[in-house]
């Protein structure tokens, strides 16, 4: 993705189902967990670089030893940052007391972090919050070790307000309205309820608090917790949690907004956001990974129970497509194969864009995230190019001679590294004020490989604000002196905001948004504009099951093609000497390529949940009346 965009959030959870014993003899450390938890973050940096989290539980320890270690780190280099300072202090222990060094025992009780319980967390400052206060995991302390609560995920909430509301109507005083904050405090008033409950029960039973304890974590039932923190959530989510007795849980929205995979076999449960990740460090094959399913939740009971619950009726699927596109590694099978399809399927609209003539036009990407769906482009006009061949010499085959068939079957397509980034700018590219400076100066290009007879295709992952493409590429890609610069998103227009974790949350800002306000004021049409704000206005205070998007008006009277060619007119500065074009992938193809993540409401306008549509209508009463803030 050319424009700088932060996203999503990476979990990675391990289970150690055997005593620690188990993996120092088989393995030969009982920090096996902590290695394993470094690689399955690692692995997932691509999820967040802004901040990274580690929390562990000990399973079984004696009244008075610490059995919750976490540590967070906002630095450049967060995950590094927290795995050094865990390395530190283990190492620290082990120099101090060389008798650690074989007795797994004694590790286990004097050492941090070496548990059974991890939980792990990247991140982006999705609001621009990188304190290391709104650094994942959250801890929910409490002298009770049952009502221990910690908390990480890749959420957006749409309704932080209600349920910050709804904490306050149960008698709590949330310290912050964030999301985080507000969905770990009303699973832990549940929490705290069920371990009054059951402890009643032992009570009456006739036990005492001490012998209560272990009947409390073994009675606890997790997924009803969870069925009644979760009534009124409205969002995109994977969360995972661990209580401070060994309970542990990984839930997944109705929708199947954000991803959450998991394996598990007799040593070990892992959950982590993308598949690859766990084929790569626990050397699995792909059929043994499973998804958790929309509105379930995966349950390990401290006993090592494992079970699958669902907790909210599932709704129509709509995983989030950005995963397919853009955010998750390329390397699982399916993706990679998805990234293809797409280059594949918008071959057609290149064609038209420059005028079937391949022989004259060199096919490049922009690095480097659409150089899979360039190779599905690249294969895709191979085989134009070869039917054409085909069609050519059945056509002559009575006149072809041998030097005539051998410069036929020397044309190739053309492909070149035509865009190189030149430096490591994106983190600072934060700020409007500053950002064009920079990003003219993100990339390069190579010189000496376009003629100015030839067509430069260009493609891209998506395109958002167009920022990078007016300020850098194009004008770099102008001064090879192709006679036109053909610029191909491998996704939809991006025409809505985001809403369930993605930094997509203002209109204005989008490239496609502007693009149809300049051709309601060509066509005198732009009195649309306060007619749309009047009907959001008037939903202003509806329930969101009543919320109606009506800023899907502001597109309706243009066809996809017309807001294309308004967005290469804006992005093309008049001393562009090239003719520009930009295509955009459509929908229809979208959903052919990536058949299992049909979540498309930032292309579409349909939202998976009803605070989508609401706050899709506040962040146009937003850009009407000229706030400068977030819809949610």
């Amino acid at each position: 993705m050319s424009d700088a965009l932060q996203h999503e959030c990476g979990i990675a959870l391990v289970r150690l189902l055997k005593p620690l014993e188990f993996y120092k003899e088989k393995y030969g450390t009982a920090f096996y967990g902590i290695q394993k938890m470094y690689l399955l973050m690692e692995k997932q940096h691509n999820r967040g670089q802004d901040g990274a989290g580690f929390a562990s539980i000990k399973l079984d320890v004696d009244p008075g030893e610490r059995y919750i270690s976490r540590v967070r780190s906002n630095h450049a280099q967060p995950i590094q940052d927290v795995f050094a300072q865990i390395n530190d202090r283990i190492n620290e222990e082990m120099a101090a007391h060389p008798e650690y060094a074989d007795d797994v025992v004694l590790q286990k009780k004097k050492i941090p972090y070496l548990g059974e319980l991890f939980l792990g967390h990247v991140r982006y400052g999705t609001f621009g919050k990188n304190s290391i206060e709104s650094v994942h995991p959250f801890l929910r302390q409490n002298n009770w070790m049952h009502r221990n609560l910690i908390l990480a995920g890749n959420f957006n909430m749409t309704n932080v307000k209600e349920l910050f509301q709804s904490l306050i109507e149960l008698g709590q005083h949330p310290k912050e309205m964030a999301d985080t904050v507000t969905v770990m405090e009303k699973i832990g008033h549940f929490l705290d309820d069920a371990v009054t409950d059951l402890y009643q029960e032992c009570k009456n039973e006739g036990l005492n608090k001490r012998e209560a304890s272990p009947v409390i974590a073994e009675r606890l039932d997790v997924a009803k917790i969870l069925t009644r923190a979760s009534k009124n959530l409205d969002g995109g989510y994977a969360m995972a949690g661990l209580l401070g007795h060994g309970d542990a849980f990984v839930f997944r929205d109705p929708a199947g907004i954000r991803p959450a995979y998991f394996y598990q076999d007799d040593e070990i449960v892992v959950v982590a956001s993308e598949r690859p990740v766990i084929q790569t460090v626990f050397n699995v094959p792909f059929e043994k990974i499973q998804e958790i399913e929309p509105g379930n939740a995966l349950i390990i009971k401290k006993n090592g129970r494992i079970s699958m619950e669902e907790i909210l009726t599932p709704t129509v699927k709509k995983a989030c497509s950005f995963e397919r596109i853009y955010f998750s590694r390329g390397s699982d099978a399916e993706i990679y194969q998805e990234r293809k399809t797409l280059g594949r399927l918008i071959l057609p609209a290149v064609l038209n864009a420059i005028d079937q003539d391949t022989d004259n036009t060199v096919f490049s990407y922009i690095p480097n995230t659409a150089e899979t769906s360039f190779y599905g482009l690249v294969e895709a006009a191979q085989d134009f190019l070869n039917q054409r061949k085909n069609n050519y010499i059945l056509e002559n085959r009575n006149s072809l001679t041998k030097e005539s068939l051998q410069e036929l079957l020397a044309v190739k397509i053309r492909t070149e590294k035509v865009a190189i980034k030149d430096a490591k700018l994106r983190t600072f590219i934060t700020e409007d004020s500053s950002r064009d400076d920079l990003v003219a100066h993100v990339y390069d290009v190579t010189y000496g490989v376009i003629k100015p007879t030839d067509n430069l295709v260009i493609i891209d992952d998506s395109i958002v604000r167009g920022t990078t493409l007016k300020m850098s590429i194009i004008k770099m890609m102008d001064r090879l002196n192709p006679k036109r610069i053909v610029i191909v998103s491998s996704a939809p227009q991006i025409r809505y905001p985001d809403c369930y974790g993605i930094d997509m949350a203002k209109l204005e800002g989008l490239v496609a948004f502007k693009a149809a306000l300049e051709l309601l004021k060509e066509r005198n049409l732009y009195h649309t504009v306060a007619e749309v704000y009047a009907k959001c206005k008037a939903q202003e205070n509806f329930d969101d099951v009543e919320v109606i998007n009506y800023v899907t008006a502001i597109y309706a009277p243009f066809t996809p093609q017309e807001v294309s060619d308004k967005i290469a007119q804006m992005l093309s500065s008049p001393e562009i000497k090239a003719e520009v074009k930009i295509i955009f992938q459509t929908v229809e193809d979208l959903h052919i390529a990536c058949p299992k993540n049909l979540g498309d409401w930032y292309f579409t306008g349909d939202y998976p949940t009803p605070g989508g549509n609401r706050v899709v209508n506040r962040a146009f009463m937003n850009f009407y009346e000229g706030k400068d803030a977030r819809a949610y």
